[in-house]
């Protein structure tokens, strides 16, 4: 790839080794340039000016300013960059990450805990390889759009197109389903966090059902995610815990590290929460597939799947189970996805009986349960 092509990358770490090991990793993928480093916020502020980055991979404690005033910083001056940050699997670095995507950043990778260079440089390349991937494509569509759309005086075009983009696409033969669905399914991962904050926190008080959501996040991860939610909506939002009975108006965020499933005792009508350590599932624990099956064999044709920004297709194969038992189907669309992954596969394979932009999702949601 030619260097005016290129993901130009600053790497922000007060850690020397880590400056290293992320540098070494970035530099393997094909189509990425490391143009430097900062081992602080301040200098880093000052080298995104001077140096444009199109991305920074940024620690989250650091001397002289740490990553969230960096955020700060980047969107006072009104700078033009992405931010991946990398994050400590600590109870504080969740927190922090959690207030770091809020603020703008991109997404964030962990940081390993234990092992040497090379163990540390493989735990890095997996997680951030796939991410900076996702990055570069939303970074060119954008790109391609904005040198493609023609000038139109009038903006009717503009205006067509946002309206376009605001309507709910429903398939053809959307079938006249007359069974109220007792459950919400979620299945989400990057541009998850922010997603979901514009979704829940729409959604009613007295909604009625339970909603379920597998977000792609590491233990301690998903514990902040719900707090953040809970603290911004009506309904109450937890991490979930093995063998809760299910309530409505809870919302109950699958914890990182583990799988959740719903499960019913035999001439019981009450549902409960199994968590479990069953092995990952598309490279994914929690998955959205693991999910979707069990609520597609416990609620049949009385449930709705949501399936939002992500990558890759965890979550296809459920919601083709949960379409056979009749259940609701509803897919974010490209324009308002971070990565449009997740959502892709179940739309062309028309399993999507909706396809929505973002801020619609939670209108729609409410349509099929009430």
């Amino acid at each position: 790839m030619a260097d005016n092509l290129s993901l130009r990358v600053l790497v922000v770490d007060d850690t020397i080794i880590y400056r290293k090991v992320v540098s070494d990793v970035l530099k393997e993928i094909p189509g990425v340039k490391v143009i430097g480093s900062a081992q602080n916020g301040k200098v880093a502020i000052s080298m995104i000016e001077r140096l444009k980055p199109d991305l920074i991979t940024l620690d989250v404690e650091m001397p002289e300013m740490n990553g969230l005033q960096v955020l700060e910083e980047i969107k006072k001056r009104g700078l033009d960059v992405g931010v991946v940050m990398v994050s400590t699997l600590t109870q504080r670095g969740a927190e922090t990450t959690m207030r770091a995507l809020e603020l703008g950043a991109f997404y964030f990778i962990p940081k390993p805990e234990t092992g040497s260079m090379e163990e540390s440089k493989k735990a890095i390349s997996s997680s951030i390889e796939p991410i900076i991937k996702a990055f570069s494509s939303k970074k060119k569509i954008k790109r391609l759009l904005s040198k493609g759309r023609p000038a139109t005086p009038t903006g009717k075009e503009e205006t067509k197109e946002a309206t376009q983009q605001s309507t709910v696409l429903r398939q053809p033969k959307l079938r006249d389903k007359k069974v109220r669905s007792e459950v919400v399914a979620i299945g989400v991962s990057t541009g998850g966090p922010n997603a979901l904050a514009e979704v829940i926190p729409r959604l009613p008080g007295d909604l009625g059902v339970p909603v379920l959501i597998v977000q792609h996040m590491p233990p301690l991860f998903t514990a902040c995610l719900a707090k953040n939610l809970n603290s911004k909506s009506s309904l109450e939002v937890v991490e979930a815990k093995d063998g809760v009975e299910i309530r409505p108006n809870y919302v109950y965020i699958a914890p990182g590290g583990k799988q959740m499933k719903i499960a019913s005792a035999r001439g019981n009508r009450s549902k409960h929460i199994k968590i479990t350590d069953d092995p990952p599932e598309n490279n994914c624990k929690p998955s959205a597939d693991y999910l979707f099956r069990s609520v597609a064999h416990t609620y049949k044709s009385k449930a709705t799947g949501v399936i939002m920004t992500g990558m890759g297709s965890d979550g296809t194969l459920g919601l083709k189970l949960m379409k056979r038992f009749g259940a609701t189907i509803i897919a974010q669309n490209e324009e308002s996805c971070v990565v449009f992954g997740m959502p892709k596969k179940p739309i062309e394979e028309g399993i999507a009986d909706l396809v929505s932009p973002l801020d619609q999702i939670a209108t729609e949601i409410v349509k099929t349960v009430k």
